[in-house]
């Protein structure tokens, strides 16, 4: 009769024991956003080589992003729109974007950046007959200079455009500005050297490549960065990407995407 009640009261305990495991598990998963193999959904814009819908691997920049999530066991979609229209999806509240890239660091409450995922070095491109002179970006003052609607430059700067003792002109895209620099409109542009270097490249700019150049002095390094929404979603992606931006080559992934 003893072992009979040992044995009933340890079928019990092992009962108890499975469903307090099971509402323990329960409890966590409900706690948690995302479970293994989710999808975070980013835009970006047509910038090549960094992003682009119909480069290898969708860009650079893409391709990292894509490397990052895989590596903790997730997914990325990204959808590109023009660049205005990409920051202002991923900052709407009731898209399903939690964030977009490539992006450089700026103050902002919107959105919070994630660890870098490499290097874009910004320049001037300028008529190989005309070059400009400067040292410091003072010195810019004396120029008009092309720059990209929505694009950050440099805090300095844009400090002086905002002040309107910069002369600059904003248009809608690189390309734009390279043909303003060709035909004289503006006396230089405000453009990431790759960028510059891929579009040059493309044989509908043969009649322009060999009129413009990358001016000697380079304005900055700047850091290229995914904006994730600054809420509880944005950044539990962020942490998860961050993860996975440590686990993989940056250097060695935006060599493989970036034009030879």
């Amino acid at each position: 009769m003893r072992g009979y009640i040992f044995n009933y009261i340890q079928r019990i305990t092992d009962v108890v024991g499975k469903y307090l495991w099971i509402t323990l598990l329960l409890l966590l998963s409900s706690t948690s956003s995302f479970s293994y193999g989710d999808t975070l959904y980013l835009t970006s814009l047509h910038w090549p080589p960094y992003a682009g819908s119909q480069l290898k691997n969708e860009g650079a920049s893409i391709a990292i992003a894509r490397a990052a999530l895989e590596a903790v066991g997730h997914k990325v979609q990204v959808d590109f729109y023009p660049w205005s229209r990409a920051v202002r999806m991923a900052s709407r509240d009731d898209s399903k974007y939690s964030g977009y890239l490539p992006e450089y660091a700026y103050p902002t409450e919107k959105f919070v950046f994630s660890n870098s995922m490499g290097s874009s070095p910004l320049g001037l491109v300028e008529q190989k007959r005309h070059p400009i002179s400067w040292s410091n970006q003072s010195d810019l003052n004396q120029y008009t200079i092309g720059i990209v609607q929505g694009y950050v430059n440099t805090e300095q700067l844009d400090n002086m455009i905002a002040q309107g003792v910069q002369p600059a002109e904003a248009v809608a895209s690189d390309i734009h500005n390279i043909k303003k620099v060709v035909s004289g409109r503006i006396d230089a542009a405000v453009i990431d050297t790759y960028v510059l270097g891929y579009l040059l490249a493309q044989p509908d700019m043969k009649p322009v490549a060999s009129r413009v150049q990358l001016n000697k002095h380079i304005l900055t390094h700047k850091e290229l960065y995914i904006a994730f929404k600054n809420n509880e979603e944005g950044k539990k992606w962020r942490d998860l990407f961050n993860q996975g931006l440590a686990k993989i080559d940056v250097d060695k992934i935006l060599k493989q995407n970036m034009p030879q």
